[in-house]
């Protein structure tokens, strides 16, 4: 761990960030491509009886914004008990009846028969100590995504985008996906996260979309007309 104006860091045995917190305020989103894995809120509003799955759990942050911010239920998949060991030493990790973190692997998590057809929204964000792009990218492993995914879901992936996997991912996501896929704009420390979506197409206005962004930004606390701007300037595709 380290830690630097009020933000406490997670490592992985490199100096590699693997995720932040900031202690006066745990809930809150620190780094930005953590903001960004919530841009599938643009699309979905997650209701009471809604399941999240989050793949790779890190320092906790998706989890804890999760939890405090929408009214459904998450399950965690995390291989590593000590991440979750020092989650809960260092990370604040909450303690919730809406929350189960299951200790495996992702690719072997999301095969599971009672997985199949579960999820609102699947957060993926799996990276090792050397973050040298995800650990789990293959076609398969992104078809079981797919079908993990309720009739209506959304796939948000953390990639890198100057890294020599993000064509590779951003392939097998648009196969799994039948090529419903968004990318949202790179960051400053080299994220690119990936939005791939499962059911109906959308079928909404420019209007109805920035206003969606309107509220998402006000209800959430997240810059989402950015997103939203971003999205419709490369020429969003019918979804």
């Amino acid at each position: 761990m380290s830690e630097s104006d009020g933000v406490r860091y997670l490592h992985f045995g490199t100096e590699w960030i693997q995720g932040a917190m900031r202690v006066a305020r745990p809930s809150e989103l620190v780094l930005a491509y953590t903001q960004q894995m919530m841009a599938w809120l643009l699309f979905l509003e997650p209701p009471r009886d809604s399941f999240i799955g989050i793949l790779g759990l890190g320092a906790g942050s998706l989890l804890r914004y999760t939890l405090k911010h929408m009214p459904g239920s998450v399950v965690v998949a995390e291989w590593n008990p000590r991440v979750t060991h020092i989650c809960r030493a260092y990370f604040r990790l909450p303690e919730s009846a809406r929350l189960h973190i299951d200790h495996d692997d992702a690719a072997v998590w999301v095969k599971r028969r009672e997985h199949l057809g579960r999820y609102l929204c699947l957060m993926v964000d799996l990276y090792d100590a050397q973050a040298q792009g995800p650990v789990r990218e293959s076609l398969g492993f992104y078809r079981d995504c797919y079908r993990a995914l309720d009739e209506v879901g959304i796939l948000a992936v953390n990639l890198f985008g100057n890294h020599e996997s993000f064509p590779r991912n951003l392939a097998n996501i648009s196969k799994a996906f039948k090529g419903r896929v968004l990318e949202l704009p790179e960051i400053d420390e080299g994220n690119r996260v990936v939005l791939a979506f499962k059911g109906p197409g959308l079928n909404v206005t420019v209007q109805q979309f920035l206003d969606r962004a309107q509220a998402v930004e006000s209800g959430y606390g997240l810059p989402a007309r950015r997103w939203a701007k971003s999205l419709l300037a490369q020429g969003m595709p019918a979804l």
